[in-house]
């Protein structure tokens, strides 16, 4: 498989792969009464061979889920998961048909709005939006965007308003970021700093209700930062997390290192990660005044996903042995770690990947089984 770059979380997920036993953690010791419960997911368009299958990629406050099918040559579709369990599969009409094409949701916005981009007969990005009630989907390319193979627009997040952010990548293959308002209106932006060689630049990440955009900027020295953007303009770089460096042996377009900032919610608190010296991935947060604060799980690695609006952390997290697990950080900073059922097995993208949590503390995301097929997952505590 191929992973779209969009889906940097998948390629963080990526630096965990080893061959290891599975174990039960966390939720294994809390009180039945106290345990949360797992629903697992297939969507019917996903292949079932290894390195195929169903990937969640963002969960809403009701509980409606949007992911990737994979199929064989990594052909993707799109597919939404409705809270009674009915998941429906969907293409974007411009999407190709041939290996490493076709439709990526990415996020789901609190109405049921699906942004997400599709890869074309070129194998050029186009961004899509898919509405909630009608299923319509109305594509848009950033006025930046490159139109070759590997090239174009890439929507990565959606608020209650409809405003979608993203990455943009040009025919020189720099990044940039964008904003798209509800209207359709379509803005590039550069964060001063930013590189301008191939695979640098500006990221664009997720966005709030205010249309704060937080994403991360990779420098000319090929190292990342932080920024906020607010719906007016108005720029927070570079926030670097204390103790963040550059490091080596990170993959492709994550080159090489510094600090990746992934979610943002209401109240303009951004969680992310950052590399040490020995390329050891780090989690932290930071609040609306600058505090940051460094929280860390796993020996190989701690990579926070997704915050709720009051603060509760969603992740995952890589253990001595290679293998990664999920956690959810309470606001008191109380951590607690869970498996998925079905993970057993050994191969690439082994173990729980929790992508997105809601208001209510729904957890989304993929898991592999013994076959290294991704199947979805719904912790609900």
């Amino acid at each position: 498989m191929k992973p779209c770059n969009v889906l940097l979380l998948m390629l963080f997920a990526l630096l965990f792969v080893s061959a290891a036993q599975s174990q039960a953690i966390g939720d294994a010791s809390t009180p039945d009464a106290t345990k949360p419960t797992y629903t697992e997911f297939s969507a019917s368009c996903a292949g079932t061979g290894a390195l195929q299958g169903t990937i969640p990629t963002s969960i809403n406050p009701a509980g409606t889920i949007a992911g990737i099918a994979f199929t064989a040559n990594s052909l993707t579709h799109g597919f939404v998961r409705a809270t009674n369990g009915t998941i429906t599969c969907f293409d974007a009409p411009g999407a190709g048909t041939a290996k490493n094409q076709g439709t990526f949701p990415t996020t789901i916005n609190a109405v049921g709005n699906i942004a997400g981009m599709y890869s074309d007969d070129v194998t050029a990005y186009r961004g899509f939006v898919r509405a909630a009630k009608t299923g319509a989907i109305t594509d848009f390319d950033a006025p930046c965007a490159g139109t070759t193979g590997h090239r174009g627009t890439i929507p990565t997040g959606i608020n209650a308003g409809g405003i979608i952010t993203g990455i943009v990548k040009d025919s020189n293959d720099v990044h940039h970021g964008f904003v798209r308002e509800a209207s359709g209106t379509l803005t590039c932006f550069d964060i001063p700093g930013a590189g301008s060689a191939p695979t640098e630049g500006t990221n664009g990440f997720a966005i709030n209700t205010a249309g704060t955009i937080a994403g991360m900027y990779k420098d000319s020295n090929s190292v990342y930062h932080g920024f906020l953007r607010t719906r007016t303009g108005v720029v927070t770089a570079p926030i670097d997390a204390p103790g963040a460096v550059k490091s080596t042996g990170i993959v492709k377009d994550l080159c090489c290192g510094g600090t990746y900032v992934l979610s943002i919610n209401t109240a303009g608190t951004i969680i992310g990660t950052y590399t040490d010296s020995n390329g050891v991935f780090h989690g932290f947060l930071r609040t609306s005044t600058g505090t940051i604060t460094e929280f860390n799980e796993g020996a190989y690695g701690t990579i926070p996903t997704s915050i709720t609006t009051g603060g509760e952390i969603a992740g995952i997290y890589g253990d001595s042995k290679g293998t990664f697990h999920g956690f959810v950080r309470a606001v008191s900073g109380r951590i607690t770690t869970f498996n998925a059922p079905g993970v057993a097995g050994t191969g690439l993208f082994y173990g729980t990947a929790p992508i997105s949590i809601n208001t209510s503390g729904d957890i989304a995301g993929p898991y592999s089984d013994s076959g290294s097929v991704y199947h979805g997952f719904l912790r609900t505590p």
